[in-house]
């Protein structure tokens, strides 16, 4: 006599049974991984090209990889400029970090008080826009507090140079950067 899985409610042996199906077939049979590339009206089976990937051509790399040949980032598996992203960090150095995320090219650092003004305080965003060192790449947000005996801290207008000379300097102090390693 053969036994059975009684003790199982039906509807756990379907659900069981779906979740084993769609595991197996998830793992392919073998063969050349190929996908339709581009169907035609009229078209009998499509065209199959290479298999695509979410994160783009290259896919997604960490750790050291071969230099990009359309960009001035030297081998690196960070998602933006590893220039404009080292020079961000260098030159928002003296400020507390909160968070920093290479891949997305986001640095945002946490409120601090110049020692000489400590009734102020100031918060950088930095945002690194692609791969490439150009001006266009990096955006700069600054925020400015101003403490208020009854208030606390409350907001204050920030210089409309200041997003726009910090964004320089981090430009420079990208190309000094890589003239260096030029050099080298």
């Amino acid at each position: 006599m053969r036994r059975s899985v009684s003790w199982m409610p039906a509807r756990w042996r379907g659900a069981l049974l779906l979740a084993l199906c769609v595991t197996v077939s998830g793992c392919g049979l073998g063969g050349q991984e190929q996908y339709p590339d581009q169907r035609y009206k009229g078209q009998g089976t499509p065209n199959y090209g290479p298999p695509q990937s979410v994160f783009g051509e290259g896919g997604l790399t960490v750790g050291t990889t071969k230099p990009d040949q359309n960009t001035d980032t030297p081998g690196t598996g960070i998602g933006v400029n590893s220039f404009l992203w080292r020079a961000s960090l260098d030159t928002v150095a003296f400020m507390p970090l909160v968070s920093a995320d290479p891949f997305g090219g986001v640095i945002i650092t946490d409120w601090y008080s110049p020692p000489q003004s400590p009734s102020e305080r100031f918060k950088v965003n930095i945002y690194i826009l692609g791969r490439a060192l150009r001006a266009d790449g990096i955006r700069a947000s600054v925020f400015r507090q101003q403490q208020d005996t009854a208030a606390g801290w409350i907001d204050a207008p920030v210089a409309s140079n200041t997003a726009t000379d910090l964004e320089n300097a981090i430009l420079t102090r990208a190309r000094q950067m890589r003239i260096a390693q030029l050099g080298q």
